[in-house]
């Protein structure tokens, strides 16, 4: 498969719903030597503008080549005597518009002979380049609606060989495109001694497949030691190129289509590869199909195609929103409402914030991954350090060695009074608190005059207690009254970044 050529990744939750499908998986990894890295520890990491800081591993990666993993499922699976494999080509549907009997093909075992296999289910596993669409649209069924968003994403990726020296202890590196940054790269161990290198660019910028093209395209990321790192490499391989990279999604739990088809993996719902998700939402998906299944109960494949939608709602909410908002983005991207705009701002805090808190990173690792829905990330927890954190400053450098808060300790009295005391507040921040003010001035002055007095009072009330809150809050934490109140005011006054 061409996507073969590229990088491959098992996160978290995958890992974990393999293990339950096929007991034993994660030995046969580690027998297949297929590297486990380790994040945020083992990987250099830059996004929003930083560098991420390397604290202790709250998630693991398996990294090893696709046809290594996808080896080890299928021989895992064929163990099963009720499984029996035919070599041939589907040419076709059999059945009509309510139901599907079975499936036409071509064997491909030298004899080349039309077939007939029938079938009380069809499973449609055939990737993002699925013909079902077009079969169900010839026996007069309904196509499934699609949505799709398209950055225009292309990839460039070539195996070297060669020790990390160059990035420190680090076992890889994500430079993720971005609005501000275009252009990414992602390096990820392989095995035996060997890296996987894949540029990344956005539509306008993407990367090319020409060897000399290919080492210049890394000065163009936000640090050189790339570059550096790659000339004292050894190739070992040519640069191979991917640009289908548009994230698709078929709605067959909403078409009238007929009974006994289900549709899964690619098929279904396809990611920007960036994301790594393909397998293990693929993994998820089967592991809920089981659940439903042993309930011993009589289900419809509706029934079954709709359990396998939820299952990829959040890897397509992850991609799909990462997605939307990139330069040159297209598809179908709806115009964001008031609840859209609060989400979307809360995300990007926590993608600000994450770099730099390893309880924001921790949480937000574990949706990246799979492992997590994405509702932990209003977790009392996680909020609290949102909306009372300011973003520390961003690192311009790599962090080529481990972060010194390698046991993530609490912060002792002495550290407390050893921070400096100082605003952090951008000059936008201040502008943004001011408007807020006005605001509560205008709107209880409006109540005022409108309902009567008291109602004006309480609305003023409730914005001057929220303030004196916040400013014991702080005052007690940084052990400043003049610090404590700025703090105060930008976290009372500040609402108005939400609309």
């Amino acid at each position: 498969m061409p996507q073969d050529r590229h990088p491959h990744v098992l996160l978290e939750g995958g890992r974990q719903a393999l293990e339950r499908l096929l007991p034993g998986m994660e030995a046969l990894l580690w027998a297949a030597d297929s590297p486990r890295v380790g994040v945020p520890s083992d990987v250099l990491q830059w996004q929003e503008g930083s560098w991420s800081r390397r604290f202790p591993s709250t998630t693991y990666l398996y990294t090893g080549p696709r046809p290594v993993l996808e080896a080890i499922i299928r021989e895992r699976v064929l163990r099963s005597p009720k499984i029996a494999v035919v070599r041939a080509k589907a040419t076709g549907l059999l059945g009509d518009h309510q139901r599907l009997r079975g499936i036409s093909v071509h064997r491909t075992d030298g004899s080349d002979t039309p077939t007939v296999l029938n079938a009380d289910i069809i499973v449609d596993a055939s990737g993002r380049h699925s013909k079902f669409p077009v079969w169900l649209e010839a026996l007069g069924a309904e196509p499934p609606h699609e949505e799709w968003i398209d950055t225009g994403l292309g990839y460039a990726s070539q195996l070297y060989r060669g020790d990390m020296t160059g990035l420190g202890d680090a076992r890889g590196c994500y430079i993720m495109p971005d609005a501000s940054q275009p252009r990414g790269a992602v390096i990820l161990p392989q095995g035996r001694g060997t890296h996987l290198v894949c540029l990344l660019g956005l539509r306008g910028s993407e990367p090319p497949v020409d060897q000399v093209e290919f080492q210049e395209f890394l000065r163009l990321l936000p640090h050189p030691f790339l570059h550096d790192w790659l000339a004292t490499a050894e190739t070992a391989s040519p640069v191979f190129g991917f640009r289908h990279t548009a994230n698709v999604r078929r709605r067959y739990e909403w078409a009238s289509v007929p009974a006994g088809l289900l549709t899964v993996g690619d098929a279904l719902c396809s990611f920007n590869p960036v994301y790594g998700q393909g397998i293990s939402a693929a993994a998820l998906s089967a592991l809920a199909l089981r659940a439903v299944l042993e309930d011993g109960l009589t289900c419809s494949t509706h029934r079954l195609q709709q359990t396998v939608a939820t299952a990829y709602e959040q890897p397509w909410r992850l991609s799909s929103a990462g997605d939307a908002g990139l330069p040159g983005a297209t598809g179908d991207i709806p115009a964001p409402g008031l609840l859209d705009r609060c989400l979307g701002r809360y995300m990007r805090r926590i993608r600000r914030l994450a770099p730099h808190d390893p309880h924001v990173g921790s949480a937000f690792r574990a949706v990246l991954t799979l492992s997590k829905p994405l509702t932990s990330l209003l977790s009392p927890r996680v909020a609290v350090r949102i909306f009372l954190r300011s973003v520390p400053p961003a690192l311009v450098e790599p962090p080529t060695a481990k972060s010194p808060m390698a046991t993530l300790p609490r912060k002792t009295k002495r550290m407390r009074e050893e921070r400096p005391v100082k605003s952090t507040a951008s000059r936008g921040d201040r502008i943004t608190a001011h408007c807020g003010l006005v605001c509560v001035l205008i709107v209880s002055t409006m109540f005022a005059v409108i309902a009567g007095p008291p109602f004006g009072t309480v609305i003023a009330g409730l914005f001057a207690v929220l303030y004196l809150c916040a400013l014991t809050f702080y005052s007690l934490r940084h052990r400043s009254i003049a610090d404590g109140a700025r703090r105060a005011y930008l976290f009372t006054f500040t609402w108005t970044n939400w609309f």
